[in-house]
């Protein structure tokens, strides 16, 4: 059967056997504001990419922990996760995630979607929200190369010793349709996946919040901007065609995501399937800030992140869409990584991004919320880099594991997070 023609039928008939939630369940946008059971939607949430793993009954599975998180997590008022859906086979030269969702072959383990049917379950029953990244343009979870190296290129160069090359090699994947083709297969078999547990299509899920294209997206060279836009438009239209209940973002860091080009972040930002707007805010990567001068830089941070944010914060009054801030993050005091350190600049900086998002939300104004960068929770690191067998932290497998990381031993950024998401509600 014609896809287009089942997921008619699908969504009729989900209509007339009164399957389909109704539009109050789901969370909308109007008039540059998110919206959720009626009121506006403002927000304090984290980023906790491995969600679905530690939700899987395999290789990293751990649901005593998940839950344990999930109800951490809930008791200070987190309520939006942004998660990935799951990661790509790694090629030789990157230091991925494992295990994979998706194999070399295309192949799905389904040990993982149960994983990540399980979350969205547990999300259902604590009234939480999920923002679901469908790729990444860097390696650590496969995304741009793993679909490079299915259609016959060869494995990726390992961007943490040649990041020009890598960033060359990845730009391929905006010139290579096949590439797409298959990530669009990928796209095609998510959103339109009924939950095991809740015997509920993904579509009619109240526990997702938006599907996200991917995380980071970049054209990584100036001749596969019009492509990126491109694909970004298609992707979009696909998923809304496959799902018209959810929003659909980005997952862009914004202006430096797209080249630094306004022209092309206004172009992608203004696709009429692209709810809303997202910016990412590094100060060490982007060198606002250094190892040595954490402290000593953050007035330069303040003023650099304020920018940044201005510069999103127009393009959003401009196009009428919100915005989520749905990256940050800072190391904590020294540039220690382990668990019982100093936080307070870590803490000086959310404040500053949590104070944008309660201004907005007085003033009735485009940023919607903010996904700090993220929640290690009970995880606590075992090397500098990730090993398999060693605790799921928010940092990436190839970053030095607490960097970024928030535990659940952190009692002065709790108490700041958990003051702003009661300021927000």
């Amino acid at each position: 059967m014609n896809r287009k023609l089942f997921v008619s039928l699908f969504l009729l008939v989900s209509a007339l056997f009164g399957w389909a939630a109704s539009p109050g369940r789901f969370v909308t946008v109007k008039g540059g504001q998110l919206f959720r059971n009626g009121a506006p939607y403002y927000f304090v949430g984290t980023n906790m990419w491995y969600a679905p793993i530690l939700g899987s009954t395999g290789e990293g599975g751990n649901r005593d922990r998940l839950l344990r998180e999930l109800d951490s997590l809930k008791s200070i008022g987190v309520d939006n996760l942004r998660v990935l859906v799951g990661p790509d086979a790694g090629g030789k030269n990157a230091r991925s995630v494992y295990p994979y969702l998706q194999q070399s072959d295309g192949a799905l383990n389904d040990t993982l979607l149960d994983g990540l049917d399980f979350l969205l379950k547990e999300l259902e029953q604590r009234n939480m929200l999920a923002v679901l990244y469908l790729n990444n343009s860097w390696d650590w979870s496969g995304g741009y190369t793993y679909y490079l190296k299915r259609t016959g290129m060869g494995d990726a160069p390992d961007a943490t010793q040649a990041y020009q090359a890598y960033t060359d090699f990845a730009a391929n994947f905006l010139r290579q349709p096949k590439a797409q083709e298959a990530f669009a297969d990928f796209v095609r078999k998510i959103v339109t996946r009924t939950n095991r547990y809740t015997q509920r299509p993904y579509a009619d899920s109240p526990a997702i919040m938006s599907w996200q294209i991917c995380n980071e997206p970049r054209p990584f060279a100036q001749d596969t901007k019009e492509a990126f836009a491109a694909w970004i438009s298609q992707t979009a239209k696909l998923i809304k065609q496959l799902d018209p209940n959810h929003l659909v973002s980005t997952g862009s860091e914004g202006l430096y995501g797209c080249e630094s080009d306004e022209r092309l972040l206004e172009k992608v930002c203004n696709d009429l399937n692209i709810d809303y707007l997202t910016i990412h805010i590094w100060p060490v990567n982007w060198q606002w800030a250094s190892a040595g001068s954490l402290y000593t830089a953050l007035p330069n941070v303040y003023v650099k992140a304020g920018q940044y944010i201005g510069l999103h914060l127009r393009l959003a009054k401009k196009i009428q869409k919100p915005l989520v801030i749905e990256e940050f993050g800072y190391p904590r005091n020294q540039n220690f990584r382990l668990a019982g350190t100093p936080t307070s600049y870590r803490d000086a900086f959310y404040n500053f991004i949590f104070d944008k998002v309660l201004e907005s939300k007085r003033q009735g104004d485009y940023i919607a919320g903010c996904n700090f960068w993220g929640w290690g929770g009970a995880g606590r690191p075992a090397d500098k880099t990730w090993q398999r067998g060693n605790d799921y932290l928010c940092d990436p497998p190839h970053e030095p594991q607490g960097w970024y990381s928030v535990y659940n031993s952190d009692s002065t950024t709790i108490q700041l997070i958990q003051k702003y998401a009661e300021a927000l509600r």
